[in-house]
């Protein structure tokens, strides 16, 4: 009877290490949340209306792409350009949207020729994007998210 006794006391006294929780503080899983979270990416790129039909990311990211892209350059078409000598070029544009958003250019990387024959490009450039449909900003984990995209576009004047 003794030596359950005994047993009983030990294996209760050893058996609360079992019933130990670890606590674990709020800061050391926010940065184990933040090393794994990869910040190069969204779950919902930003849209346009007419672009809420697509059903997958890469329909919607084209969507959104070639929307901008036609807006751009049927701006463009309507202005009256007059230059002397043909323009062949291919602009890089940076844009960024806000997560309100608004969509605003970031950088553009023209050729000199381009820039020399037309010198209103960036104002250009800006006014077309002041006359967009109202834009979607990206999703990151339910939240709105700004995000920064390149986007090319093709320049011909003759």
């Amino acid at each position: 009877m003794r030596k359950l006794l005994v047993l009983i006391v030990i294996l209760s006294l050893t058996s609360c290490e079992y019933f130990n929780v670890k606590k674990t503080s709020s800061e050391a899983i926010l940065k184990e949340e933040l090393e794994t979270f990869n910040w190069k990416d969204v779950d919902e790129y930003p849209s346009f209306s007419v672009c809420d039909s697509s059903s997958s990311k890469a329909d919607r990211t084209l969507c959104f792409q070639t929307t901008i892209t036609q807006h751009i350059t049927n701006y463009l078409q309507e202005e009256r350009i007059v230059v002397t000598q043909d323009i062949n070029d291919t602009l890089m544009l940076n844009f960024q949207v806000s997560n309100t958003g608004n969509l605003s250019l970031l950088e553009a990387k023209i050729d000199s020729l381009t820039y020399y024959e037309i010198p209103n490009i960036k104002k250009l450039l800006n006014q077309s994007l002041d006359v967009l449909p109202k834009i979607f900003p990206a999703i990151k984990r339910g939240q709105q998210v700004t995000t920064e995209f390149k986007l090319p576009i093709v320049m011909h004047v003759n």
